[in-house]
């Protein structure tokens, strides 16, 4: 089995600049977190406009959408900014293709000491091959239906967006 990555942007793969004091784009931590994670089945990374989620529009989730119509691969791990990542997810699911698509993301970005980045990106990888197919959202150690999560910002955690019997 082969996994699709598409690194779209968010904290995930922000980078901290220690003149300026800020966090921005620069080169894909992704590649890294791959070698990290020592998977050992193929995985193809596809790289689109990293962006913060704040900043996406239609036109940017369409791209996503696009990218994962495209992949042959039947899994796919999409990391997204959490800010907007329910939105994103949305699109996608109402797209109802044929693969398991896995958002996920990062409260602190990779770089960072803390960081839930890396536990996100193996708990996305894990179950993205063991969930059927359509669009779920793992983040906040959780595995959500992309039409029942939230983000509460409050308390920097995804959780339903609804109760549920």
């Amino acid at each position: 089995m082969s996994l699709c990555v598409i690194a779209a942007g968010g904290t995930f793969d922000k980078h901290y600049d220690e003149i300026a004091g800020t966090l921005g784009f620069g080169a894909s931590v992704l590649p890294a977190v791959i070698a990290r994670s020592r998977i050992s089945q193929p995985v193809r990374l596809e790289q689109l406009p990293l962006l913060d989620s704040l900043d996406m529009q239609d036109e940017d989730r369409l791209r996503i959408l696009d990218a994962c119509r495209r992949a042959g691969e039947d899994c796919i791990i999409v990391i997204h900014g959490t800010d907007t990542m329910p939105e994103t997810a949305q699109v996608l699911g109402q797209a109802e293709l044929d693969k398991t698509i896995v958002l996920t993301g990062a409260m602190i970005p990779y770089e960072i000491a803390n960081s839930d980045a890396l536990f996100n990106f193996g708990m996305a990888f894990g179950v993205a091959q063991t969930l059927p197919a359509g669009v779920h959202v793992v983040m906040s150690g959780q595995v959500f239906a992309w039409d029942n999560v939230r983000k509460d910002r409050s308390q920097g955690v995804f959780q339903p967006a609804r109760n549920t019997p």
